[in-house]
């Protein structure tokens, strides 16, 4: 069965601490060698897989673009000759590999957007305070912080279902939290309104809705993501640095009247994504996935299996993989809006440079492999055949 519509093709890669509004091109490789010349390291290549038994040094004090645990992930794989070198040495080689998602012109864009936010930040009085630190037996259903607590796959799977494989829902948030950030985001709308300015929207495909990390939420919403998202998407989601998340991009969008209405066939620039609905009274608005492709195969045709229509709930969850393809139907009445969390791992960014087969997670890349071996093996039964035939005459 062909496609819904046209997939959003996503061959670029992401400013790992961007904003999420716009992307990046992947730069091209370039040595990563000031440090690794300067002390006679010259393998500069990285370890696909991560080195278990190493335990990296302590990066909690190095402030710049990216956060201390992304150091952390990445010197696991750094290539031996440089695992017993000096703190700054390692700093300086990972510093030059995650440069490469970063060019001059997209430095100078976040910036500015970082200029914004402190702004922001200076001037904007929350409405609901208790927001802007983490509160998980106000924030989360005393089921799902059972499950997190004990941190197992049995345990997740207790309070969720799969409807196709790689989509999981579950209810997640507290009724009064989901009233609250509503609150709060309309709040800040208003704020910005009045104070007449530009409001960033949280990507390039809508036309409402707000980046939380603006207005303050940032510190909240990456503890989100670390103690909540993070376990459940180390067992489910390892072959896309399910394990290794390390920075996030959260937004709100609106559908309704007056609003977007719906939202075109896409993948997102995550490794996985939570979608979560906050309400409030409306009709329609169904997500619909269309199986998970690779940049290769993002066009192809949907499978049967694959198809699959999810409803929103208020206060209950959906997490996927970023590569899922999926849309947004219109929502024919009322207003909607859901609280987006984009996870991302600038380990897994760097280490799909270095993939030399094709990726295991791709649903196309999958059905192309299997048809491999199955042409193999009749091909190999069919000569099989002809030496027999060829031995009794």
């Amino acid at each position: 069965m062909a496609l819904d519509g046209p997939a959003e093709r996503r061959d670029e890669v992401q400013v790992a601490m961007g904003n999420g509004n716009g992307l990046a091109l992947a730069q091209p490789s370039r040595p990563a060698g000031r440090a690794a010349a300067a002390t006679g390291h010259t393998d500069r290549r990285l370890r696909p897989n991560p080195n278990a038994e190493h335990k990296p040094q302590d990066y909690s004090d190095v402030r710049g673009e990216y956060a201390p645990a992304v150091y952390s992930a990445l010197e696991r794989h750094l290539p031996p000759s440089l695992l017993d070198a000096d703190r700054d040495v390692k700093l300086q080689f990972m510093r030059d590999i995650l440069a490469r998602y970063w060019p001059q012109g997209e430095r100078n864009k976040v910036q500015r957007h970082k200029e914004y936010r402190q702004r922001i930040l200076h001037l904007y009085k929350p409405l609901h305070e208790e927001l802007y630190n983490m509160h998980p037996s106000a924030f989360f259903l005393p089921a799902f912080l059972e499950a997190v607590k004990r941190n197992s796959e049995e345990s997740f799977r207790s309070i969720m279902k799969e409807p196709i494989p790689g989509v999981y829902s579950f209810a997640m948030l507290q009724p009064t939290f989901c009233e609250m950030l509503l609150e709060e985001v309309e709040n800040f709308e208003k704020w910005v309104h009045a104070m007449k300015f530009k409001i960033m929207r949280p990507n390039t495909m809508n036309k409402y809705g707000a980046v939380l990390d603006d207005f303050g939420l940032e510190a909240m919403l990456n503890q989100f993501m670390e103690q909540f998202i993070a376990p459940i998407s180390r067992v489910f989601y390892p072959e896309v640095g399910g394990g290794t998340l390390d920075s996030h991009h959260a937004f709100v969008v609106e559908y309704g009247k007056d609003r977007d209405v719906e939202l075109g066939f896409h993948v997102d620039d995550s490794e996985v994504t939570l979608n979560v609905c906050l309400g409030k009274q409306f009709s329609g608005g169904e997500l619909y996935f269309r199986g998970i492709r690779c940049e290769n195969h993002v066009n192809s045709e949907t499978q049967h299996e694959e198809m699959y229509d999810y409803t929103h709930i208020p206060g209950q969850a959906v997490l996927h993989h970023g590569r899922h393809r999926h849309g947004a139907r219109a929502t024919s009445s009322g207003l909607r809006i859901n609280l987006l969390l984009w996870c991302r791992s600038s380990v897994f960014r760097e280490m799909k440079k270095y993939q030399k087969d094709f990726p295991s997670w791709c649903g196309e890349c999958q059905r192309g492999k299997r048809e491999r071996q199955s042409q193999c093996v009749k091909a190999t039964k069919m000569a099989f055949l002809r030496g027999s035939g060829g031995a009794m005459i």
